[in-house]
């Protein structure tokens, strides 16, 4: 215990040393950067969450967790319930009761910080099912909250943060473009595009001048590489600065035991970052401008021997022949995702398909499509080439996406050394604000 006190003291101060100074140093290329000033230093974003906390992954909890205690930074007008699967609105609901048990510390350390009931009253639910091959289903709660808030009278663009799919984003530009330019979206891709895939298409083929980061393997770096000895381990550090930290940090333990966090960086970002220039170093990651968005579309099935860009869109458009029932359908079947055709008027059966790694995926159909029924296919999706951030596209001048450069590289996944590589600095800075949820100040 007197070991980990210490260690609890040291990180208290070099906390309070990192920010009274603003500043943290680290290499790029062998050439000092430095994290900018952001929320920490008193800018006041406009932020919306959409998550699907609940659902398929439990990080969701950890990093709704993470933004909470630093809720008095930052002017959060909505967090959306926007899952895959089983996670509803409730589950958002369960974190802001728990913050309401911390709120009599958390207010004693700032007098911004939101009431338990103004939160709730900002969160909505939003789309439960995947967008069809259309992208877009249906106006939610969720999707209308987003344009509500675009459209308030307000000099500050909102910026979106999007940990899971991108339905309820997808639906509100579809029902009102108008917004398009008030916002700013940080989207945390990778494993959530290949549940998207349709809503991406639509976002890519209608909206392609909105400002987003498409961040497909960056956000690996909150808990991949980077300092991870001793107290700053994943596991480690949640036992030692988050365990037994007032009931966010209880409830936080009790949905995963190690850190992970693959949604915070969108918040991170805000918090030191520049938010008009995602190419400048931060807390959130740096980015490169967009090349095309790779997409691939094929009237026949594909092999192994077809190659993709990974994180790309795969489209198979197969015939169904003269000879389908009245209504057929079909499913392709890949790891594990059932994705659901749909016949276009060109009487193709149409599948979209993400692959979320560089590897040799592959497929069968099932339905009642006798020419379709059986078939197999696959194919290989190949890392984007550093050589690609030098055709930045046109088209997506507004896009963002993670550097390929070898450097910034934790293993295969892109970019995530320029998150990483600030490990330190915001760990000790998320322990000292679970710290407030501890106790009250005394001051």
């Amino acid at each position: 215990m007197a070991a980990m006190t210490h260690c609890t003291s040291v990180i208290r101060f070099m906390a309070a040393v990192v920010l009274c100074t603003g500043f943290a140093h680290a290499q790029n290329e062998g050439k000092p950067v430095f994290a900018p000033p952001g929320a920490l230093a008193g800018e006041r974003p406009r932020v919306i969450v959409s998550t699907d906390i609940g659902g398929t992954d439990p990080d969701d909890f950890q990093s709704l967790v993470h933004l909470l205690v630093y809720a008095d930074v930052l002017d959060i007008e909505g967090l959306v319930s926007s899952p895959f699967g089983p996670g509803r609105k409730e589950h958002i609901l369960d974190v802001i009761d728990c913050y309401a048990r911390d709120h009599a510390n958390l207010k004693t350390h700032s007098d911004r910080y939101p009431t338990p009931d103004a939160l709730r009253v900002i969160t909505k639910q939003g789309e439960t099912e995947v967008a069809p091959y259309a992208g877009v289903r249906r106006s939610t709660d969720g999707s209308e909250w987003i344009v509500k808030c675009a459209r308030r009278d307000d000099p500050r663009p909102l910026h979106v943060l999007v940990w899971g799919g991108l339905e309820d984003l997808a639906q509100a530009l579809h029902d009102a473009p108008d917004i398009l330019p008030r916002l700013r979206v940080y989207w945390i891709g990778g494993p959530n595009k290949k549940w998207t895939p349709d809503a991406y298409q639509h976002l890519a083929e209608h909206h392609p001048t909105l400002w987003i980061i498409e961040a497909n393997s960056t956000y690996r770096g909150w808990f991949v590489g980077g300092n991870q000895q001793g107290e700053w381990g994943n596991k480690d550090f949640v036992a030692w600065q988050v365990k037994g930290h007032g009931a966010l940090g209880d409830f936080f333990v009790s949905k995963k035991d190690d850190l992970k966090m693959g949604d915070t960086p969108s918040v991170a970002r805000l918090l030191k970052g520049t938010p008009d220039d995602p190419s400048r170093p931060g807390w959130g990651g740096q980015f490169v401008r967009a090349w095309e968005r790779p997409y691939s579309r094929f009237d026949r099935l594909t092999t192994k021997d077809d190659h993709m860009e990974s994180f790309g869109i795969l489209e198979l458009a197969l015939p169904i022949g003269n000879d389908a029932p009245e209504r057929p359908e079909a499913q392709l079947l890949v790891e594990n995702q059932s994705l659901i055709g749909q016949v276009a008027a060109d009487r193709t059966m149409r599948f979209r398909f993400c692959p979320k790694e560089a590897k040799t995926f592959t497929f069968t159909i099932r339905g009642n499509v006798a020419s379709l029924d059986g078939k197999t296919g696959g194919v290989t999706a190949v890392a984007s080439s550093p050589e690609l951030t030098k055709r930045p596209s046109t088209r997506f001048s507004n896009w963002w996406t993670d550097d390929p450069a070898p450097q910034f590289s934790e293993g295969p996944h892109h970019g995530a050394k320029t998150v990483s590589r600030w490990r330190e600095e915001f760990l000790k800075d998320f322990a000292a604000r679970m710290d407030r949820c501890l106790a009250p100040s005394k001051e």
